[in-house]
């Protein structure tokens, strides 16, 4: 296990009835409220009254910027940050989900940072602060209301990268009532199941040995989401699976996993190149790119695979070779996200293999990438070829 330093200085307020806690957070926080949320459905939920009830109570002066796109751009966050300077906003509040979070770290980040806010998503300048942060998470997926991370698109020339701004691009606090996601469509739901079981594969293929407790970690989550998905895409409004969603997804991504390993990250540098030239959701993106990936990386490393056979989809492995079981847990995988209904191939997105050399570009525009096994420009559009 490799040395490691972890602190997540998150609050989470986790369960039904949480949002009364928004009121202490805003009288701690500031006046001044930047409200941040996506298309619309928290104003048909319920939601968007809930928080704004509570932000009243609390006595606060309310910004609103609707409209965040699932793929948040680089635009919004301009016009953000200028909102924020221009009224004196104290903080951020982010309603929704992963998409709507790490666009208000990013104009959180903004607001303070002197230049083109591009510059740090594209790593090539660092921002050294930003204002609080508070979330409300309405869809369980990627993680980001209990992380420093963010991934941004420039929509003009169609990048799509993470940043992190880590300690300041932390929320102070998270608020997670499950049932603020009953309302969530089925396509949505396993778009976020996908993504959250990516988030642990991403951490899970790693080559350090000494580390079981992190692959337990890792698995329970993973044991979790196989038993629980099926009976959630059959009752979306079942108050305690989407508890149990809800909770995989944070804990997948707050750096509880990684600690004192290194993960991989390659299928969402791939996906983001994808998802940058095309605009489709991330979590189909991922459903369709991981297989492929690792049906590459189980001809060089078996035994990791097998494991994941083994300890996750409940294979038994004797008789037959690492390799053999190893083959059998992916295809355990592919079964599963087909019948939760994850899509399955490029084409279900109508791509073709028009742009497969640029989006394989785009994904090592900082060179070849992945840690558990190494991808060139090559072997990516080896993968997009095979994910037609």
């Amino acid at each position: 296990m490799k040395p490691f330093i972890y602190e997540n200085p998150t609050r989470l307020y986790f369960g039904e009835g949480q949002i009364r806690h928004l009121i202490t957070e805003t009288k701690r926080l500031g006046n001044k409220v930047l409200l941040l949320y996506g298309g619309g459905s928290i104003k048909r939920n319920g939601v968007y009254d809930a928080v704004m009830n509570a932000l009243k109570e609390a006595g606060a002066e309310v910004l609103e910027l609707s409209g965040v796109d699932p793929n948040p751009r680089i635009s919004t966050v301009r016009r953000g940050a200028q909102m924020c300077n221009e009224h004196n906003i104290d903080w951020v509040l982010a309603v929704g989900g992963g998409s709507v979070i790490d666009c208000a770290k990013a104009i959180a980040a903004a607001a303070v940072f002197d230049g083109d806010f591009w510059d740090v998503v594209s790593h090539k300048r660092s921002a050294q602060g930003a204002l609080p942060i508070g979330t409300v998470l309405t869809l369980a997926a990627t993680g980001s209301e209990m992380n420093a991370g963010s991934v941004i698109t420039n929509e003009e020339t169609q990048e799509k990268m993470g940043w992190s701004a880590s300690p300041h691009t932390f929320p102070k606090f998270s608020i997670l009532d499950p049932a603020y996601t009953v309302s969530v469509p089925k396509e949505h739901t396993v778009y976020g199941i996908v993504d959250m079981m990516s988030h642990v594969f991403e951490q899970y293929f790693h080559h350090d040995e000494m580390a079981p407790v992190q692959d337990g970690f890792c698995e329970s989550i993973l044991r979790a989401i196989v038993q629980t998905a099926p009976k959630l895409v059959e009752d979306l409004e079942n108050v305690e699976l989407r508890g149990i969603i809800m909770y995989c997804g944070t804990m997948a991504l707050n750096g509880l996993l990684s600690m004192g390993v290194t993960g991989d990250w390659a299928n969402h540098d791939m996906e983001h190149a994808v998802s940058a030239v095309y605009d489709i959701p991330h979590g189909g993106g991922l459903a369709i790119l991981f297989p492929h990936w690792m049906d590459v990386a189980v001809e060089k490393h078996p035994e990791r695979f097998a494991q994941l056979a083994e300890n996750v989809f409940g294979i038994k492995p004797e008789g037959r070779s690492a390799l053999e079981v190893g083959k059998e847990g992916i295809q355990a995988l592919r079964d599963f996200w087909r019948s939760i209904g994850a899509p399955t191939r490029l084409s279900d997105y109508n791509i073709d293999d028009s742009r497969l050399i640029l989006m394989a570009g785009k994904a090592t525009t900082f060179g070849p990438r992945g840690r558990f096994i190494t991808l060139t420009l090559e072997d990516i559009a080896d993968i997009y070829t095979r994910a037609l």
